[in-house]
């Protein structure tokens, strides 16, 4: 579709790119060109912000915007008041540039499906920066994933107003929100394109780590006992990010057995994984984004993982006892055994130990959270495991009594 005139805004379908993009199709799947399109990028870091595409009239393009669920998370900008810049060629819109890798590999991403459907060939693809900060900076794992993708196809980001002089902008095909199953032209797209020249290359068995990224930064107190129950069934341990993507991706393509904290790295391993691999997905937090997780490599990989909550507790700080960003989760390692054992991931894992109070005080030790920096226990977490063993307990009971 083009832009009346090449110019102008079309008018809007009330089933169109006002409301969220859908697996199913619509304006996901749609592409639009612009011509003497305005890319405005954001001048406030915050999660909704007025950024995205204008036309040469200066009227608001809704199919470059970025959807999160059921709102847009980049809204109308104003009209700059001049533009300094020009792009000259013809473009490709990628959306917004997220430094995040997850954020990245499901956000930005999202509009890449296009390569598959081009009548003509692009210069490049153009993005603006999630935080203004960034500028214009591009990192090794964006260039990387978008050469997997595009091959040697430049990428670019801009930091000030810039008008195009052709965009070809496709819709949101991928993301946080429904759309999160991917649309068919995207997984085809994905399937058909990316990491292609990527050879299995490791283990049968590995597990997916976050050990070394800190209780902070996503990390699991007890995982690296997990780790070592695991490495007893012949696991390899894996920590993607201290590897490139292209040595990732060739370890997921040759695991059969993959078992992995959820996280960032099962949205990329969905985008190479099959049917015929086993994939068991311990949760790490209580949230909804576990469910698109989940959904994602379901849709793409065409197997339904085994989702495990194995979350013994929540820890949270003594100064903001609440669930926020700065707790972390406690594994149960006798459910995550059981739950392994039981799906054929681990033949020993029925008596796995849960951590003990030594321990467990041991390991908030070694890693300073003590004293000023203690944590406890979730009193919300608390009070159902407590009422849970009660139950648990209650039933013995029972049972006994009717073998009585």
């Amino acid at each position: 579709m083009r832009a009346p005139g090449g110019g102008s805004a079309p008018n809007i379908d009330p089933t169109g790119p006002d409301s969220q993009p859908l697996p199913q199709g619509g304006w996901s799947e749609e592409i639009v060109t612009l011509a003497d399109a305005i890319a405005v990028p954001p001048t406030d870091s915050a999660l909704v912000q007025k950024a995205g595409l204008l036309y040469s009239d200066g009227s608001y393009c809704a199919h470059g915007a970025l959807w999160r669920k059921h709102r847009p998370i980049t809204i109308a900008p104003d009209a700059p008041d001049s533009i300094n810049q020009t792009l000259t060629g013809r473009w490709l819109w990628g959306g917004v540039l997220w430094a995040h890798f997850g954020h990245f590999l499901v956000e930005s991403s999202a509009r890449l499906w296009a390569l598959t459907h081009l009548k003509s060939q692009v210069d490049g693809v153009l993005f603006i920066p999630k935080r203004p900060d960034v500028g214009e900076e591009t990192r090794g794992f964006q260039r990387e994933f978008l050469r997997l993708m595009a091959g040697d196809l430049p990428m670019r980001a801009v930091a000030e107003p810039t008008r195009v002089e052709e965009l070809v902008v496709p819709g949101q095909g991928f993301g946080l929100g429904k759309i999160t199953a991917g649309t068919p032209r995207f997984r085809n797209a994905i399937h058909s394109r990316f990491a292609r020249e990527i050879r299995p290359d490791g283990p049968e068995k590995i597990y997916i780590s976050r050990s070394r990224l800190g209780l902070r930064k996503g990390g699991l107190l007890g995982e690296e006992q997990l780790e070592a129950l695991l490495v007893r069934e012949g696991y390899e341990i894996y920590h993607p990010q201290e590897h490139s993507l292209s040595d990732q991706l060739a370890r997921y393509k040759a695991a059969k057995y993959i078992v992995a904290a959820d996280g960032s790295a099962l949205h990329l391993f969905a985008m190479v994984g099959r049917p015929d691999q086993k994939v068991a997905m311990v949760l790490r937090r209580q949230s909804g984004a576990n469910n698109l997780l989940a959904a994602n490599v379901a849709s793409f990989c065409k197997n339904q993982p085994l989702v495990i909550g194995g979350l013994r507790t929540e820890w949270v700080p003594v100064s903001k006892p609440k669930s926020s960003r700065l707790s972390f989760g406690e594994l149960n390692h006798s459910v995550i055994g059981k739950a392994l054992t039981e799906a054929g991931f681990v033949q020993n894992g029925m008596e796995w130990p849960t951590l003990s109070e030594e321990e467990r005080a041991q390991i908030l030790a070694d890693k300073g959270l003590t004293g000023r920096n203690a944590f406890i226990e979730s009193p919300e977490f608390k009070k159902k495991r407590v009422r849970a063993m009660r139950q648990a307990r209650r039933a013995e009971r029972e049972a006994r009594q009717d073998v009585d």
